[in-house]
């Protein structure tokens, strides 16, 4: 019996490249080493978890294919042919859910469906010129990153993708990515999903460096109680602010949709429809999207040189979305006569309902009476409504220029 064909994920690490044979052991402890960070709740549970067991598992499970080829059985992110894809589905078990959803955008546009049941817009009709305010500041990372991006050897579509980041919206990554940077669309997906999982350990230090203690703690005083905004109105704004931006940006009309009719379905009281779109679609949809983007890790895609330079990019425009963010909370705390707290800044940076509860925990924090909650989910919600008319913008124009 020949060791190798009968061990063949052991036999495959001596039958390949030495590089790629050593990025699959690093990507498989990788793997592991998310699935307990994961389960310690350093890093968001939800995506981390099932991205590192998918991570761990294609790497470990490589065979030798027909014709001497030596791949998995998860899926193929790069088949395109039909006749080839229709016969893959039959075989890889993932192909299926990877082409009908993730490839096209879909779990994108369900998870922003589910991000809308449990988004209040009241927050931002209570508060909009601050929630809004802060949000535009908060896209100094998204802005900043393009230049940057393309002074750094990429072109203007792979530059866009990138820079977009900078919003901490995953699926606005996808998105966009898939539209601008299909040949770097799966590499840019998961560098965003890892980063976005490090502003639940990153953030808190950058707003202790950024923000001195003694602002950190200011409680500021709202103007009204937030159930004085009527499900009416909300449900109003769903329908004003869904079709404007869909007119002016028909390119993120997909995503402007789902949002708005998630929260339009919530505020309408529609149970049954809710608890479909949040307990099942969304965390579906979640825990399917952290499973492929752990799949897509395989050492033979993730060996591309420009993953370096990716690595690097998103970190920058999530720090400098982070501070632009926060300098938009100084920028209010001065103008309010420094009765607001700058803090809460970072939540504009649109990873809804993270940055928020970052903001309102390191305020706690110095101030345990503090309540700075409403106001950050406010920039939270405004952040992901600028992140995806800079969606649009940059697929609009940066797809004109390629």
């Amino acid at each position: 019996m020949n060791m190798v064909q009968l061990f063949q994920g052991i036999g495959t690490l001596f039958a390949q490249e030495p590089a790629i044979a050593i990025g699959r052991i690093a990507l498989i402890v990788a793997g592991l080493f998310l699935v307990y960070l994961g389960v310690k709740k350093t890093l968001e549970p939800l995506i981390m978890i099932p991205m590192g067991f998918g991570m761990a598992a294609v790497n470990a499970g490589v065979l030798f294919l027909d014709a001497g080829k030596i791949g998995t059985i998860f899926m193929d992110p790069l088949v395109s042919d039909t006749n080839g894809l229709m016969e893959i589905m039959q075989i890889d078990f993932l192909q299926p859910v990877y082409s009908l959803t993730f490839s096209n955008g879909l779990i994108a546009c369900l998870v922003f469906m589910g991000l809308g049941t449990i988004s209040d817009v009241g927050n931002l009709l209570k508060f909009p010129f601050t929630s809004m305010f802060i949000a535009m500041f908060a896209e100094l990372g998204s802005i900043a990153t393009f230049p940057i991006a393309h002074a750094m050897g990429l072109d203007y579509g792979d530059a866009a993708a990138i820079a977009l980041v900078g919003g901490a919206d995953g699926p606005m990554v996808l998105y966009s990515s898939l539209m601008l940077a299909k040949d770097l669309f799966v590499p840019i997906t998961i560098v965003a999903y890892l980063y976005l999982s490090l502003c639940y350990a990153g953030y808190p230090y950058l707003i202790k460096l950024v923000i001195p203690k003694h602002l950190r703690g200011i409680a500021v005083k709202p103007s009204r109680r937030i159930d004085d905004i009527k499900p009416m109105e909300k449900i109003i704004f769903d329908m004003v602010a869904g079709t404007a931006l869909c007119l002016l940006f028909p390119v993120a009309a997909p995503l402007f949709l789902s949002f708005f009719l998630g929260n339009a379905i919530k505020e309408s009281g529609v149970f049954k429809y809710m608890n479909l779109l949040e307990d099942v679609l969304l965390y579906g949809a979640t825990f399917f999207l952290g499973l492929l983007l752990g799949v897509l890790c395989e050492a033979s895609t993730l060996l591309n040189p420009k993953i370096l330079v990716l690595l690097v990019l998103g970190i920058i425009a999530l720090a400098l979305a982070a501070v632009g963010g926060m300098i938009g909370g100084y920028v209010v705390y001065r103008f309010t006569g420094k009765k607001f707290n700058p803090v809460i800044g970072v939540a504009g940076v649109s990873c809804i309902p993270t940055t928020a509860k970052i903001a309102q925990k390191e305020a706690q924090k110095v101030n345990k009476r503090v309540m700075i909650l409403q106001y950050a989910m406010g920039a939270s919600i405004c952040g992901v409504i600028t992140t995806a008319i800079l969606t649009g913008l940059y697929i609009t124009i940066v797809g004109s220029m390629q």
